[in-house]
């Protein structure tokens, strides 16, 4: 049998993005790192329906040299426990290196797809960006975008959802999906 993912956006997501000039970015310490409310009860629930939780981030800024891997690690590492998460998979690539893994390309949930044999046509993506959406339609997922209305471009394909929490997600995800 194929098992179902949610996956999940790091930054706005699960945990407070730091907006400047109405642009986001990821927290620069772990004292940033500020778990959004709701967001331990829509993991569990979505957790309890039988799905697996996996959080597909990008975190160029190691590639930049403007933050350190050892960070991003620490603050997966906190969020994978805290939230008992089930995977968290990150690309440290920044936009030149051209990679497969950074969103909106679709590698880092292709890759999940083969090492947790899920099916992607039942699972779903959330996000609060652009990239997050375009990643998960790439991938055959349904999706959920979460809108901050931040200073950027929106997705350029319509989500199949779109809400202002992971919680609003989670529900809307339960409330069309088999048991």
């Amino acid at each position: 049998m194929t098992r179902r993912a949610v996956f999940l956006d790091r930054d706005g997501v699960l945990n407070r993005a730091i907006v400047r000039n109405g642009k986001p970015y990821p927290p620069r310490s772990l004292a940033e790192v500020d778990i959004l409310d709701g967001v331990s009860e829509a993991v569990a629930s979505l957790q309890r329906a039988g799905f697996l939780t996996v959080v597909v981030t990008n975190q160029p800024d190691v590639a930049r040299g403007t933050t350190p891997r050892d960070l991003v690690d620490t603050i997966n590492n906190r969020l994978k426990a805290e939230l008992r998460l089930d995977a968290v998979l990150t690309c440290f690539h920044d936009n030149a290196e051209n990679c497969d893994c950074r969103k909106p390309k679709a590698g880092l949930l292709l890759h999940a797809r083969d090492a947790y044999g899920l099916d992607l046509a039942s699972s779903f993506m959330i996000g609060d960006r652009w990239r997050d959406i375009e990643a998960g339609i790439n991938a055959g997922c349904r999706t959920a975008f979460i809108d901050y209305h931040y200073d950027e471009p929106r997705p350029p394909r319509q989500a199949d959802f779109v809400c202002g929490s992971l919680k609003e997600a989670a529900i809307w995800i339960l409330a069309q999906t088999p048991p």
